[in-house]
């Protein structure tokens, strides 16, 4: 049984292979400096992407975050605004009312004096 050795050119990277000429085990005991490097530089990638992903999401989710708060202050500013209305409205009928029962009892229609 003898060792095949090649090239595999990957990208940018040269990786060297072994295999067994009499079988189909590629097991390798040792991994290269190569292939230590590359795995490593393909770990480096995908963390730097997933990074920028996660940014990319918090700044999505900061946009509407502030886009939400803007609403409901503009939502708040309309019910306090609403709630000043009903007040007053109430206020101007409790003297509606107080001045229609005070004229009530104090000069009652259709009395007899005698």
């Amino acid at each position: 049984m003898g060792v095949q050795t090649g090239l595999v050119v990957n990208s940018d990277f040269v990786v060297k292979t072994e295999a067994l000429s009499g079988g189909a085990s590629h097991r390798r005991r040792g991994r290269t400096p190569a292939d230590k490097e590359h795995k490593r530089l393909k770990r480096l990638l995908r963390n730097r992407v997933s990074a920028q992903q996660a940014r990319e999401r918090k700044k999505a989710y900061l946009n509407e975050l502030e886009t939400k708060a803007k609403e409901l202050q503009q939502r708040n500013s309309e019910l306090e605004e609403r709630v000043s209305t009903l007040q007053n409205e109430n206020f101007m009928l409790r003297q509606v009312l107080k001045n229609m029962t005070a004229k009530n009892k104090g000069g009652g229609v259709g009395e007899v004096e005698g």
